[in-house]
């Protein structure tokens, strides 16, 4: 072969290992919009219902609502939580929301429950227990949904409601907790949702990051070991999956000393065994993660493509943000994406990051 043939090959053969990625950047590279949330303080978690509804919640007792896609937020304060912190809040129409709250006394951790847009909240649930840090909360259903908490004395203080109403501990029904063993309440994303009666909950704090998963509601669980870094200040953030058998975990090190910890790992098995993906381009820990196919709102489902399934978008507050058209595989940086604590959507097309100073960021993959 002569070598101006060979030349040729060797051209075209790594134009054949280019194109892939540089197709991907060309179909997927995302739009970002930065939307006014009405707030000035730090958002904290979103809850698309979806491409027009969308719910986040933050400090000061702050929660915001858009009906119309973003274009405008409403943002109101909570009566009685304006010291507090809302680190999860779940949406499941324009007048239906739950928020979940932190602070720094034991009663500050509650559950409150809005039926008519945010124009008045019912407390449903408010912590008794002195060493209880509920972390976040996930729903199946408006009125069937769990509750996390941080480790007390090796039990998990966990709530489950199934009227919607009231919240029933259901500590008895987790795994002894490892000693030291805790969640992050960084973007309401510690535990996960999907179909009737599948959870996850992911944890870090103790010598391994696990996975406490349920296929009953509830009633029974099971952990699991993953590969993300864990101790004291490290662990598992974050977690999604995308059908019952899928999912993708986050997290990472706050330890600004040793930021070289943010990782993802995947699951095929309903989350029984974990394997590292290649390392995404961001630092420190990954605060929250999303499947941008992970949910619709049924005018959007007809448009969506096989590929949507695995696409995923990553925040790790200062460390950047990034997004995986294949679940870990391949990454690409967000540019000029920092201060964003938590990520969802309710189409491709339609994405939210919440972050510091209300900033919003919609994120859109087709448009």
């Amino acid at each position: 072969m002569s070598k101006c043939i060979l030349s040729l090959v060797m051209i075209g053969f790594a134009l054949s290992i280019l194109a892939p990625a540089q197709e991907a950047s060309k179909i997927h590279q995302p739009k970002l919009t930065a939307q006014d949330s009405g707030t000035a303080q730090g958002l904290i978690a979103v809850s698309p219902v979806n491409s027009r509804v969308v719910w986040a919640s933050g400090r000061g007792g702050t929660f915001v609502l858009t009906t119309d896609g973003g274009k405008h937020w409403k943002a109101g304060i909570v009566p009685g939580a304006e010291a507090l912190q809302f680190r999860d809040v779940q949406g499941f129409s324009d007048r239906v929301a739950y928020l979940q709250s932190i602070g720094d006394n034991p009663t500050d951790f509650r559950i409150y429950k809005t039926v008519d847009g945010g124009a008045t909240w019912t407390m449903q649930f408010q912590n008794q227990n002195p060493g209880a840090f509920y972390d976040c909360f996930a729903f199946w259903t408006p009125k069937r949904g769990i509750s996390h908490s941080d480790s007390v004395n090796g039990v998990f203080p966990d709530l489950r409601t199934t009227d919607g109403k009231t919240w029933q501990d259901i500590s008895s029904n987790l795994p002894p907790a490892l000693p030291g063993e805790f969640s992050f309440a960084s973007s309401g994303t510690c535990v996960a949702t999907q179909g009737a009666r599948n959870a996850w909950i992911i944890t870090g704090g103790a010598a391994s990051a696990r996975i406490l998963a349920t296929r009953d509601g509830g009633n029974t669980w099971n952990a699991y070991d993953t590969p993300l870094l864990s101790s004291p200040s490290a662990g598992g953030f974050t977690v999604a999956f995308r059908d019952s058998r899928h999912g993708i975990a986050g997290g990472g090190d706050l330890d600004p000393n040793d930021p070289g910890n943010a990782r993802t790992a995947t699951s095929r098995d309903g989350g029984q065994t974990w394997t590292l993906t290649n390392a995404p381009p961001v630092t420190g820990a990954i605060f929250g993660l999303s499947y941008a196919g992970e949910a619709g709102d049924g005018e959007d489902d007809s448009r969506h493509h096989e590929e949507d399934g695995r696409m995923v978008v990553i925040t790790a507050n200062d460390g950047g943000a990034a997004w995986t058209p294949d679940e870990g595989e391949t990454w690409f940086a967000l540019p000029d994406v920092s201060g964003f604590w938590a990520v969802a959507f309710a189409s491709p097309e339609a994405g939210w990051l919440v972050g510091t100073d209300g900033r919003i960021l919609k994120i859109a993959f087709r448009h």
